[in-house]
């Protein structure tokens, strides 16, 4: 708010619960500058802010435009668009038209500072594992493949 940024609505403890907890309202926060720190750190709770553009490339500059990429939506009627656009964004999950849709098949994670590696899926699984490549030439008189490319 030091920046700028004004809450449209909530923002408050809600009603009954410790005002020493970690409780907030869901909040929408508008006014909001691309390079305000509002809109350029991870914030793990119920925040929107909201960043008008003019054009699907602005948005996606938007978007991509952050030094974090772990997941981010795309709202529309037309999915075609919707999908284009999510290919375009630098970051590990895109949810068109819903949030927070999680399968133990499909991997999780972020790209940039939003984290190493994966969770869930095949992908999770490779977390675990060591790959090595082991060659062994068998031929008689064998010479190395290196020999062979020049």
């Amino acid at each position: 708010m030091k920046e700028g940024a004004k809450i449209a609505c909530g923002g408050k403890i809600p009603d009954g619960l410790d005002p020493k907890g970690a409780y907030l309202e869901p909040t929408i926060f508008v006014n909001v500058k691309n390079n305000m720190t509002i809109a350029q750190e991870e914030i793990f709770g119920p925040v929107l802010c909201v960043i008008p553009f003019t054009s699907v490339d602005e948005a996606v500059h938007l978007a991509n435009d952050s030094k974090y990429g772990l997941a981010a939506m795309v709202w529309s009627q037309d999915l075609f668009k919707a999908n284009t656009v999510a290919k375009r964004l630098r970051c590990g999950t895109v949810w068109i038209n819903t949030y927070g849709l999680f399968l133990n098949e499909t991997p999780f994670g972020g790209y940039k500072q939003s984290g190493f590696g994966r969770e869930l899926g095949k992908e999770g699984l490779w977390e675990y594992t060591q790959v090595k490549h082991i060659a062994t030439d068998q031929t008689p008189g064998g010479r190395s493949l290196v020999t062979s490319w020049f």
